[in-house]
């Protein structure tokens, strides 16, 4: 028998980071993934800013940035007319700015100090297994399945299978988080997954060639592909790095739709017959590494735990992948998770906290379903309103009348403009930074304030705002030294955090009584002239909606957790109350 706090059933990128954040809080954990090695999939490639905070915490933000496409290579999409094989493929019918434009807008850059980026899973996942092991020798084990598990009111007793041998053995937990993309725990538990099923058959094909004679502007990361030949109107070209990016990529993936029970979508010849087809590359010498198939949804599951056992990932939420949307929840599952578990573990906040896991990520969760969705259905309208696919149109007047509209002559401007119009509708999918920042966490565990959001309801745009239940923004300070860093860096992952403001020093007198008497919080002065740290930008001043006598507390997974606007009779006893209702005292 195995004994340990936590046990992690999946190694992809969510148990992986159950796993760091853990250790990291000093949690013992076992993580067991029936999988032999970590993701062979070019998939979930992008990581945008809240990702990119969780995995600076984790310790490898650093190697991540270092091993992504560089920023300027990841700045926009772009849309073609087809690719080779013909007189008009591969003109550009519109170009579109994404994710901050490679940090460009300032919008990104005041949002967090680390920028969106860009690394397929099959090189993410490799960098986060080391920091696992490095943190915990021994109990990361792959080629480890789960076959069974019972719960009493103690703790969960898992049953494990090693793959190669068949033997089996024990682990006895406190809770079990089922990071393994649903395909045991859900099962085992009973829990249903919610939503849209099989809108779509859809095949990857991961490839190296080189395509840099056939590729033009160094700028753009996606290409999406309109196919005037082809029923099936569109696909897209993704570069996969892993060295060289942009148009001299060594290795690329391509993503096609079917009808779903298409047989053609599952015979290896047809799928690459057809992609040679659609890109026009018959003649080009390819070396193929994988095709992976997949249909198109988004679901729900109809909870987030069952008893001791959590839902993160996958197991959760799946996603159509517009939008970049699943693999970033994932992390953020486990971020909202993880100081929960070590809280309740060691005795700082009552088994109650742990309901809040649900009730706080499942809404977020939906919304990024939805979204994702949205995004996926708004490419069927789009093929339609650009007259392709199944149309009496003759081919050859397709490809001339699209031609016309990449044209920059004055007498095809109407049509160019009808296009880039209609492609327009797709910006919010390069644009979900209001979706990533603007959710509002409501559980026991954040204490409103009475005031009403700031956040555009439709997500136009993010607007950063220090309430409870919002992220922290993002300001620069400095200290006494004039080293500059981010609020974002006081929250250490651990610890409460008390932000006053310049003259809140009873806030943090308050706190340090807290932590006298044994409670994991720190406290810190702002201001622009006085503090702890100062506001060199007034940025800070301006985003905490709170006066110079007023504090917030942040949670360690940097969710605000209360407001105060100004000082109190008794800052111990507020904060105190405070402290007791967020862990559930």
């Amino acid at each position: 028998m195995v004994d340990v706090d936590v046990l992690i059933v999946g190694g992809g990128a969510a148990g992986l980071t159950a796993s760091i954040l853990l250790r990291q809080l000093g949690v013992a954990t076992l993580l067991v993934s029936a999988l032999e090695t970590t993701s062979v999939l070019p998939k979930a490639h992008e990581l945008n800013q809240r990702a990119m905070e969780v995995l600076h915490d984790c310790g490898i933000g650093e190697e991540v940035v270092a091993r992504s496409t560089p920023p300027a290579q990841m700045s926009h999409t772009a849309f073609y007319l087809g690719f080779a094989g013909h007189p008009s493929a591969g003109k550009q019918l519109a170009k579109m700015e994404c994710w901050g434009g490679g940090g460009t807008d300032p919008e990104w850059t005041m949002a967090s100090p680390y920028l969106h980026a860009n690394l397929p899973q099959l090189h993410l996942e490799p960098i986060m297994k080391r920091r696992a092991e490095e943190l915990a020798p021994d109990a990361v084990r792959f080629g480890h399945r789960l076959v069974h598990l019972d719960q009493d009111d103690d703790g969960v007793t898992a049953t494990i299978e090693v793959v190669a041998t068949g033997e089996r053995y024990d682990v006895r937990s406190t809770y079990l988080i089922a990071a393994d993309g649903g395909r045991t725990c859900n099962d085992l538990l009973g829990v249903q997954m919610e939503g849209l099923r099989d809108l779509a058959q859809e095949v990857s094909v991961h490839f190296s060639a080189d395509l840099s004679a056939l590729c033009s502007d160094d700028s753009v990361l996606i290409r999406w592909i309109f196919l005037p030949h082809d029923p099936s109107a569109l696909c897209v070209l993704v570069p996969m790095g892993p060295t060289r990016w942009g148009t001299t990529s060594e290795e690329w993936v391509y993503h096609a739709n079917y009808t779903y029970g298409d047989p053609r979508a599952f015979d290896d010849a047809a799928v690459l017959a057809d992609m040679a087809h659609r890109l026009g590359i018959e003649g080009v010498e390819l070396e193929v590494h994988l095709i992976s198939r997949w249909t198109l949804g988004g679901v729900l599951a109809d909870r987030f735990s069952q008893g001791r056992v959590f839902l993160v990932g996958d197991a959760a939420h799946r996603h159509p992948p517009t939008g970049g949307l699943g693999l970033n929840s994932a992390l953020h599952d486990v971020q909202n998770l993880a100081w929960k578990l070590a809280y309740v573990l060691d005795g700082t906040a009552e088994p109650s906290l742990l309901e809040t896991y649900g009730q706080e990520r499942r809404p977020v969760d939906a919304r990024n379903v939805d979204r994702a969705l949205e995004n996926s259905l708004q490419w069927v309208s789009t093929a339609v309103e650009l007259g392709l696919g199944e149309t009496d149109e003759d081919v050859e007047e397709t490809w001339a009348r699209l031609a016309r509209a990449c044209s920059t002559d004055p007498r095809h401007g109407a049509e160019r403009a009808h296009v880039v119009e209609v492609l327009a509708q797709h910006s919010m999918e390069f644009h979900e930074h209001s979706v990533e920042y603007s959710y509002e966490h409501q559980s026991q565990a954040v204490v409103p304030d009475g005031t009403t959001s700031a956040a555009d309801p439709d997500f136009h745009r993010f607007t950063p705002e220090a309430r409870p239940g919002h992220p922290l923004p993002h300001a620069v300070l400095e200290d006494h030294a004039q080293h500059r860093c981010s609020t974002l860096d006081l929250i250490d992952g651990a610890s409460l955090v008390v932000l006053a403001g310049e003259d809140g020093g009873a806030w943090v007198e308050a706190a340090e009584a807290l932590a006298a008497d044994g409670l994991p919080i720190a406290g810190y002065r702002i201001g622009h002239l006085s503090g702890d740290y100062l506001d060199p930008r007034v940025r800070w001043q301006y985003l905490r909606g709170h006066g110079p006598t007023g504090a917030i507390v942040v949670r360690p997974d940097r969710c605000v957790a209360w407001r105060s606007h100004e000082a109190v009779d008794d800052h111990h006893a507020t904060l105190s109350s405070v402290v007791a209702q967020i862990l559930g005292r």
